[in-house]
């Protein structure tokens, strides 16, 4: 008869073993960065993007510009009248392979017919805009996961930046003041753009690019003395901040001088940022330009 032998052996429970340490271990450094590292890189890509978002809104600024001088000038109707898009990124993607989340975002039109009681008052008024001009305004909205949500708002052609503590005007509006101190005046040359809206086109919202068609439609001018000009919003630190920051505010040296006088008036609803005259007179020299803008995918030709 054979007789079998058998001897006792730990090396493969030693495997074992090992095995279950390095899936510990494996385990504990993939939780270390999912805990501690995608938090931060997300962080660090939501911020990207908006910097992005801002680099964008600055671009559309542009075009509009372009448009309204190129339409203002009669440069021809295949010109003129031909949309232009603009491409905003709307939110980011979670990363692969780990939790986390995707941002989202929204964008706005509020054109003349929402735009109420939101407005630029010059007094004596232009004969075309009687009761005001319409502060219009295109609005990104981001709801991020990780970094701070943020809105970015073109009005009255100029960018703000609002967010929970608060609101700058990151891009000035077209404005540019000229002291004519022999005739006591101070001259202030405003580039204003009013956005018109097609019903069904005025808001698209999601993580993936949204698009941003404006045309070109009329323009108006208007000059004259002015005894006020007040600005009706709902972003008057902002304004506050273009008009008078010591470093880059338009009429900051004419108020320390005494020539005219800048308050912010929160008694009325919506709040309104009020420019009169102290020492000097003021004049204005408006460009109101009027431009047809749909949100989202395709172009309504009307």
């Amino acid at each position: 008869m054979k007789r079998n032998i058998f001897f006792k052996s730990n090396s493969a429970v030693a495997g074992v073993i090992e095995a279950l340490l390095l899936i510990g271990l494996v385990a504990v450094i993939i939780s270390m960065i999912q805990i501690y590292y995608i938090p931060v890189i997300m962080d660090q890509k939501e911020a990207d993007h908006m910097d992005e978002v801002i680099n964008q809104f600055t671009q559309l600024k542009s075009v509009i510009e372009i448009q309204a001088m190129m339409g203002a000038l009669g440069t021809g109707e295949a010109i003129t009248y031909t949309p232009m898009t603009s491409t905003i990124t709307m939110g980011s993607k979670e990363l692969p392979y780990f939790v986390s989340a995707r941002s989202y975002g929204q964008i706005t039109l509020i054109d003349e017919d929402d735009a109420g009681d939101y407005k630029i008052n010059i007094q004596p008024a232009p004969a075309d805009f009687p009761t005001g001009i319409p502060l219009t305004s295109i609005e990104y909205d981001a709801q991020n996961a990780y970094f701070v949500d943020q809105k970015y708002v073109l009005e009255g052609g100029g960018i703000i930046l609002q967010q929970h503590n608060g609101e700058v005007m990151r891009v000035h509006p077209g404005i540019a003041i000229e002291n004519h101190s022999g005739a006591g005046y101070i001259k202030i040359s405003y580039f204003i753009p009013v956005y018109t809206g097609v019903a069904g086109k005025k808001s698209v919202g999601g993580y993936q690019d949204g698009y941003v068609h404006t045309n070109y439609t009329i323009d108006y001018s208007h000059s004259g003395s002015a005894t006020f000009i007040h600005i009706y919003t709902d972003y008057p630190d902002a304004w506050e901040d273009a008009l008078v920051n010591e470093s880059r505010g338009v009429l900051y040296e004419y108020i320390e001088n005494g020539y005219v006088d800048v308050q912010v008036n929160e008694g009325t609803t919506p709040n309104r940022v009020e420019i009169t005259p102290d020492s000097k007179s003021i004049n204005v020299d408006l460009t109101i330009a009027k431009l047809k803008v749909e949100i989202g995918y395709g172009y309504v030709v009307e």
